[in-house]
């Protein structure tokens, strides 16, 4: 019986560490992500002002 709640009390253990792990992870996760996000957006502002920029130097042409 003290063998079966010892190793019970071991995989709680694991099981409750995995857990903080796992959320930490989460957390970094969510960061990378919202990172990202802002980056991505950054990135299609740009490219659209590059659009608009080649489309006056093309209007320009003769």
């Amino acid at each position: 019986m003290d063998a079966d709640l010892t190793a019970l009390e071991e995989k709680l253990t694991h099981l409750i560490s995995l857990c903080g792990e796992l959320r930490h992870e989460n957390t970094q996760l969510r960061l990378n992500l919202s990172t990202m996000e802002s980056d991505t957006a950054l990135l299609k502002t740009n490219m659209a002002k590059a659009s608009e920029r080649i489309e006056t130097l093309m209007q320009s042409l003769p």
